[in-house]
């Protein structure tokens, strides 16, 4: 009986140390993938790029939106992000040019003339607080 526990405590410990090992593996492998321009998340949630990585004092900086910066300890970066695979790409990884909508470059398609409206840019300054001024007293 006390030889089966000596052996049921050998395979604990075992498993045990083969676990740390297996993890220990596994954070040494995302510590590999660190590097300027690589988006992360941190163990609380935080979402951002590294931009600097500072070996010496184990902080990671992140730029979480542009402009705004913060330091984390290294350890609290816990995943690196890949990027999401784009439905409308072809097997080639180029997006399909008949799936995506056109998009103009300037603004022109908003700002289209209704029936019985003047255009906003033939409109004076005294004209425009005239209209407003104008359709305010048809809302009371």
């Amino acid at each position: 009986m006390s030889i089966l526990l000596f052996v049921m405590l050998g395979v604990f410990i075992f498993m045990m140390f083969r676990r740390n090992k297996k993890t220990q593996q596994q954070q040494a492998e995302l510590q590999s993938k660190f590097a300027p321009g690589v988006e992360v998340m941190t163990s609380f949630g935080l979402f951002g790029r590294i931009v600097d990585i500072d070996e010496a004092e184990n902080k990671v900086t992140l730029e979480l939106s542009p402009g705004n910066l913060a330091t984390v300890h290294r350890q609290a970066v816990t995943k690196v992000v890949e990027p999401a695979a784009d439905p409308a790409a072809d097997p080639a990884g180029q997006p399909s040019d008949a799936a995506s909508p056109v998009v103009p470059d300037d603004a022109s398609s908003l700002t289209t003339t209704e029936a019985g409206s003047t255009a906003v840019g033939t409109e004076t300054p005294e004209e425009t607080l005239k209209r407003l001024n104008d359709e305010g007293k048809k809302d009371s």
